[in-house]
């Protein structure tokens, strides 16, 4: 069956391309979204991951920076109460620590320094999601800065 031309638009399959610096516990492996790969011309990468527990260790997405602007979303599960993040997130931004226990959104601009990220209270799974503006593909989005964090180029 052949693919109608508004198809070319959708991700009908995740890519499974995010492998962490670390083994992280409580974390399920992110899922790519949105890049070039998955659909030529998008130019933004998206991903998500579920946070199924306390992550261990925590903190493991420490402080780095983007050539592109980001946005960080936490999203609660809970049908009944969708603002209730189900944790209580420390998220340091520009030196400045943001505690987030509610379903939010940080946008943080190309260059400004984020991170660590550390879990301080975990009640129920919620989702952790970005969108990278402008970048791509995997590489130039290097979410949660791992190459960074292994010494690697980007």
């Amino acid at each position: 069956m052949e693919r109608t031309d508004s198809e070319k638009y959708l991700v009908g399959k995740p890519a499974y391309e995010v492998v962490p610096a670390i083994e992280v516990k409580g974390r399920i492996q992110a899922m790519t979204l949105l890049s070039n790969n998955l659909i030529a011309g998008a130019n933004n990468y998206v991903e998500a991951g579920w946070i199924t527990a306390m992550p261990d260790p925590n903190p493991h997405i420490f402080e780095h920076t983007h050539d592109y602007d980001e946005i960080v979303l936490h999203v609660g599960t809970d049908p009944g109460d969708q603002e209730d993040l189900g944790a209580e997130i420390e998220f340091v931004v520009d030196g400045q620590p943001l505690i987030i226990s509610k379903t939010s959104t940080v946008f943080v601009p190309k260059g400004v320094k984020h991170g660590p990220l550390t879990w301080k209270r975990f009640t129920k799974p919620h989702l952790e999601m970005t969108i990278m503006l402008g970048a791509g593909s995997l590489a130039e989005a290097d979410p949660g800065g791992h190459r960074e964090q292994m010494g690697e180029e980007t």
